[in-house]
């Protein structure tokens, strides 16, 4: 059983993040911030599939201004992403933010971070410290001479020590590198060093395909281990991908469990019927469901029985199939009908819980 490393809880609105807290998921709109309608579009597209948090991010006064309105239609927390222009940052606080992800370093003179600082603890608004490879400071660079792990660290918390002289605990750091290794170093360091929570991400970790194996390789280590409190998978995709590839990780750990656990054979000659025809129809037809539940999709009697008796409902291959309910045979169904029958199981249990 995975034992999380003891940090203190934050709340990023209504999404509390730390402590004993689920691990959140997390994802950041890619439209342009000043088209209020798309942006909001699809900030709920990523509410409906799941994301506990969206980050907006918010380059100037006229994105300051439509972060505003897209607050107003939304539900989901929302962090604004900010750079350099610490007014930006006191504009987003008095609309509504619910997290301001910022590096204090690059805000500017002691007195700019202070108003920022000052504003975000009178209206208890949590601040995320995000440190990433390709940004690091130029004096650390010098040092360095290449993003390394003791770099990540040592700007964190350099970054941290800017807050805490300002006596402002409410925050959260992430790490990130494109390299697997060296972020699970990073992270693995600071984790001991401080009580904040930690958001993990392997940062511009790359397309769908290699991006969801490096995240789930980086991720699933940390959080192996008990780090982690909220997380991004970042992927050169529809940030749709993002929170499903989170929750997958998640629920390959069992950490946290949330929509169609769908396990599924690889495939040989045994085969019944097509499993991965019959899987990836699953997979589509069933993405709005946020219920945790297993369905196995099983193409023989080898390990068919045996998966779909663990399940709540399963199909076995066979002359002829076999739909598993509960854990127990319950009737036969031929190829055409798999997906349409299992779906139809499916939602009926959900209707009726």
């Amino acid at each position: 059983m995975i034992k999380r490393r003891q940090s203190k809880k934050i709340m990023v609105g209504s999404c509390a993040v730390g402590g004993d807290a689920p691990i959140s998921v997390q994802s950041m709109t890619n439209t342009n911030t000043c088209d209020v309608k798309k942006t909001v579009a699809q900030v709920h597209a990523l509410e409906n599939v799941g994301a506990d948090i969206v980050r907006i991010s918010v380059p100037n006064m006229e994105a300051a201004d439509a972060f505003g309105q897209i607050k107003q239609q939304v539900k989901v927390p929302l962090i604004a992403d900010i750079h350099f222009d610490y007014k930006i940052a006191l504009k987003v606080a008095e609309l509504g933010v619910d997290c301001l992800r910022i590096n204090p370093g690059n805000i500017g003179k002691k007195d700019r971070i202070k108003s920022v600082v000052d504003c975000a603890s009178d209206l208890n608004i949590p601040i995320r410290i995000g440190v990433n490879a390709g940004s690091l400071e130029k004096d650390l660079q010098q040092k360095y001479k290449e993003p390394t792990a003791d770099a990540l660290v040592e700007s964190a918390l350099r970054h941290i020590e800017l807050l805490t002289q300002l006596n402002f605990e409410n925050f959260k750091v992430s790490l990130k590198a494109s390299d697997v290794m060296m972020t699970v170093a990073a992270y693995r360091k600071l984790a001991s060093q401080i009580e904040q929570p930690l958001h993990l991400g392997i940062t511009e970790a790359g397309s769908i395909k290699l991006g969801s194996i490096k995240s789930a390789i980086g991720l699933g280590i940390l959080l192996a281990e008990g780090i982690g409190d909220t997380l991004r998978v970042s992927l050169a995709a529809d940030p749709v991908e993002e929170i499903k590839v989170g929750y997958d990780i998640l629920k390959s750990l069992r950490i946290r469990s949330k929509g169609i656990n769908l396990i599924a054979c690889p495939t040989c000659s045994r085969q019944k019927f097509d499993v991965i025809k019959v899987a990836n129809s699953l997979d589509e037809q069933l993405a709005d469901i946020q219920e945790s539940m297993d369905v196995a999709v099983i193409g023989c009697v080898v390990n068919g029985p045996g998966e779909a008796k663990e399940a709540f409902v399963g199909i076995t291959g066979g002359e002829p199939n076999l739909l598993y309910k509960n854990g127990k045979p319950d009737r036969k169904v031929t190829d055409d009908q798999i997906v349409e029958e299992l779906e139809k199981e499916i939602r009926n249990k959900i209707a009726g819980s």
